[in-house]
């Protein structure tokens, strides 16, 4: 029932209705919404979908490699499919963003949501408003305003000048307008500095220690990402030393091995890995637990899509975590805004007052919008086990092709 007959590779681009310049990436605009869509079937017709944030066409080739490691093989076989995954980067090609479709296809199977499947129950989830650029003090200050309200008690704002008063006085504007009805946390973007355009400051142990120290002083709810990723030293060092909580690990390029790693020397007091980012839902829930053994706190990370929104919700569900802190709802008018984030889907994710309700929908909680798939999506990769029988005989000849496909039956993959 859950065997996979199908691999679908989509690349998806959704026009923004202004450019989007994220502080990730200094001087970047972002006119479109773009990442690369899976979508596995199952004989029985059963389909699962993830998605991996893009920024060009990087993903081309991946199908041909993917697909021969997957068709046939089980989809609700979870540790079989992680280690597929897991073979494919030995290649130096990350495939863990797909792991998530295959939950999809196991909740619908088993006609439960992923969380519940993974024995979590539903609640309300209160999310924070993250913000993505990098503004002027008037336009923060109405942003949050604005964020305020739409009933969103906490707002996440981006700091990103190499004079670190700037950074200071832009966070105590905002502090001093809403501080008193509204949460603030303050991402750094310091974990994976970027450079393809514009030039970015990068923190030091010493800088880090002195922006720590204002945020304290200001009640600033959480500091995020205030040192490169791999620096763990100097991270454990800061988060031992500073008043305000230390948050990061959403991209952790070495997966679920790094981060526990990062757990047991305590770099952050809130560690948010994105499971698309990190190797899947699977793995994220290990760092959760983990977490839990040492007194830390846990809470994913979700500024990809809707997909990835909705992959993440799940873990947050699923962890044991929930209400331990908001949950990131990323959101950033008139560019970022949840409708071009989730514009594939049939039902945005759509927050009341600053709280979402998970779906009791079987899977991830969300279908996907066909019309809106095809007006926006550009499948570029489609392969069925006849398909890949003419691909293997093309690139191995006949002699080899039918000799892999018996190993294959005689190994445990049946035949279609």
């Amino acid at each position: 029932m859950t065997q996979i007959a199908c691999i679908e590779l989509y690349h998806v681009r959704i026009p923004l209705d202004k450019p989007f310049y994220p502080s990730w990436i200094p001087g970047y605009p972002l006119r479109e919404n773009r990442f690369d869509l899976v979508r596995v079937i199952t004989r029985s017709g059963i389909e699962g979908f993830s998605a991996g944030p893009a920024i060009a066409r990087e993903r081309q080739g991946l199908g041909h490699l993917i697909a021969p490691y997957l068709i046939g093989h089980d989809a609700a076989d979870i540790d079989l499919m992680l280690q597929r995954l897991r073979e494919v980067s030995y290649l130096g090609v990350r495939a863990g963003w797909m792991e998530p479709a295959f939950w999809d296809i196991k909740g619908k199977f088993e006609n439960k949501p992923v969380y519940e499947l993974l024995g979590g129950r539903a609640g309300p989830v209160e999310v924070y408003a993250s913000t993505g650029e990098i503004r002027n003090e008037t336009s923060r200050v109405y942003e949050a305003e604005q964020r305020l309200g739409e009933g969103f008690k906490t707002i996440k704002i981006r700091v990103h000048d190499f004079d670190v008063e700037t950074d200071i006085r832009h966070v105590r504007a905002v502090k001093d307008a809403v501080g008193d009805r509204m949460a603030i946390g303050v991402d750094a973007n310091q974990g994976w500095r970027v450079t393809i355009i514009n030039d970015a400051p990068l923190w030091d142990l010493s800088r880090a220690r002195y922006f720590a120290d204002a945020c304290a002083d200001m009640g600033i709810a959480w500091l995020e990402e205030p040192l490169p990723m791999d620096d763990y030293k100097s991270l454990a060092e800061l988060t031992r030393y500073s008043r305000v909580p230390v948050a990061g690990g959403e991209i952790q390029t070495n997966g679920r091995a790094e981060l526990k790693y990062m757990v047991e020397q305590k770099c952050y007091d809130i560690f948010q890995p994105d499971a698309v980012m990190t190797g899947g839902i699977a793995h994220a829930l290990e760092v959760a637990e983990h977490c839990r053994a040492h007194g830390l706190k846990f809470t994913p990370h979700t500024w990809t899509n809707g997909i990835g929104f909705a992959v993440n919700l799940n873990v947050l569900l699923a962890s044991g975590f929930n209400g331990v802190k908001p949950l990131e709802y990323p959101v950033n008018p008139p560019s970022w805004t949840v409708e071009k984030r989730d514009a594939i889907l049939k039902k945005p994710f759509m927050h009341q007052r600053g709280v979402i309700t998970p779906s009791p929908d079987p899977g991830l909680g969300f279908e996907i919008d066909g019309a809106r798939l095809r007006k926006y999506g550009t499948r570029f990769f489609s392969m069925n086990k006849r398909k890949l029988m003419f691909y293997t005989i093309k690139e191995k000849g006949l002699f080899t092709a039918l000799k892999i496909n018996s190993n294959r039956k005689k190994y445990g993959v049946k035949s279609s």
